[in-house]
């Protein structure tokens, strides 16, 4: 999510962050609190860092069901992001970015 977060801020001509707190508060002050993306996708991407340190740095362990959600819930950010920003199917070698 952290990477998908970090294209999209490439993609739309802001800089990026170098951390991870950075990546977030850029992306919710220029892509969330002005759009293009939900209040809830900007959700999704705090609450992936929040378990992403508690992870790294709490030492407890993922449970299955926390982590099958956090799988869907990557699912549903990153379509967002394709949704937005990546490229269109088409069946020729030229592709182009949505603008």
């Amino acid at each position: 999510m952290f990477d998908a977060a970090r294209a999209a801020l490439l993609a739309s001509g802001h800089v990026i962050g170098k951390t991870h707190k950075g990546v977030l508060n850029t992306f919710s002050e220029y892509l969330v609190k002005n759009g293009p993306f939900s209040k809830e996708t900007g959700r999704l991407l705090k609450l992936a860092e929040t378990r992403r340190y508690v992870a790294d740095y709490g030492g407890d362990p993922v449970e299955l069901d926390d982590a099958k959600e956090m799988v869907e819930q990557a699912v549903s950010f990153v379509t967002a992001i394709r949704t937005e920003f990546m490229l269109e199917e088409s069946g020729d070698s030229n592709h182009r970015m949505k603008p």
